[in-house]
């Protein structure tokens, strides 16, 4: 009977703390609600039939607060009152044209299904804004300088990881040691696997890797009927890759700008896309082509790299202007993480 009765205690008590720490987890917000406004959107303003290309940012300052940015070809500046519940969003935008006059405008609007939607007001009138999430590359994606070790021998290869026009990943075996094939590209959870077939002379061989990637680094293994190889790798381009925050001065004063650049070496400077940004030892140089009705103009870029800094000059048909740029460094991510 006691042993009854302490059975029943046991069970009821066990049950109290199952649903407190549901009504805990519960409590806590979502890793998914937030990823609901965190990162970049892509979205055009309606001003009257002159649709404006822009981007959307959003983040955690080290306090873990949001905060936002509007990005354009006409450089970078902070959102006010960035506020997101429940799937509604709204901000407040400063804008200043080139003699310097300030406007004020404020969004409402709302999240859904990886689609943002609302309305722009200001004392100049109400424009519609549309968006959609930015597509985030793979962190698998990109060159990789591969050093392979069997035994006392050594050798050296590149691996680069690419995604077609469907986003599904790709791969090319760069050796100087025959032909290769890479198929089954997957990568899930931090792990990277393919198969490869190689040609070397005459001889043809089937292989199989498996490996991690941590950041800027690839540790892995190749397996076939030979045995096994280890693979370290590094991330051709790591010092390059990622967020920069520029300042752009000229003649008429200074602006804010963000270049990114991407794991495959494509980036964007402000809004507008840029094919190819080259890294050659400290020189770092890119163009991009803007385009306003029938008009081009192109812009080049060169500069050097040293540390998290970025010093250069941007040059147009119209000029040149300085540019200073620092690294961005994710703190709220750092954190999370430790």
């Amino acid at each position: 009977m006691r042993y009854q009765v302490f059975r029943r205690t046991v069970c009821f008590f066990s049950l109290v703390v199952l649903v407190a720490l549901a009504a805990q987890v519960s409590a806590q917000p979502s890793r998914r609600g937030g990823r609901g406004l965190y990162g970049d959107w892509q979205v055009k303003v309606d001003f009257d039939g002159r649709q404006m290309d822009s981007i959307l940012s959003f983040s955690r300052d080290r306090e873990g607060k949001q905060i936002g940015h509007w990005i354009s070809f006409r450089g970078l500046s902070e959102l006010k009152d960035v506020k997101y519940e429940e799937g509604k969003l709204s901000f407040v935008r400063v804008s200043r044209n080139r003699e310097g006059q300030s406007t004020t405008s404020k969004f409402t609007g709302t999240i859904k299904d990886g689609k943002l939607s609302g309305t722009l007001s200001s004392d100049r009138g109400r424009y519609k804004l549309e968006g959609k999430r930015g597509e985030r590359m793979s962190r698998a994606v990109g060159s990789w300088e591969m050093k392979l070790k069997r035994g006392e021998r050594e050798f050296t290869a590149t691996l680069v990881v690419m995604t077609d026009k469907k986003g599904k990943l790709t791969a090319q075996w760069q050796s100087q040691r025959g032909e290769h094939e890479i198929t089954d590209v997957v990568y899930k959870e931090r792990k990277l696997t393919f198969k490869r077939k190689s040609k070397i002379q005459d001889r043809q061989r089937e292989s199989t890797f498996e490996g991690t990637v941590q950041r800027n680094t690839l540790s892995g293994v190749i397996k076939s009927e030979r045995g096994e190889i280890t693979a370290e790798g590094k991330r051709i381009g790591a010092s390059l890759i990622g967020n920069w925050n520029l300042e752009v001065t000229s003649e008429r004063g200074s602006r804010k700008q963000r270049l990114k650049v991407n794991p495959d070496m494509s980036g964007m400077y402000g809004s507008i896309p840029i094919k190819k940004v080259n890294l050659e030892g400290d020189k770092v140089s890119f163009k991009i082509v803007l385009e306003f009705g029938e008009r081009k103009f192109e812009m080049s870029f060169e500069g050097k790299l040293k540390e998290s800094m970025l010093t250069g000059e941007l040059k147009t048909s119209r000029g040149s202007q300085k540019v200073t740029g620092t690294k961005v460094i994710r703190e709220f991510r750092r954190r999370r993480t430790r």
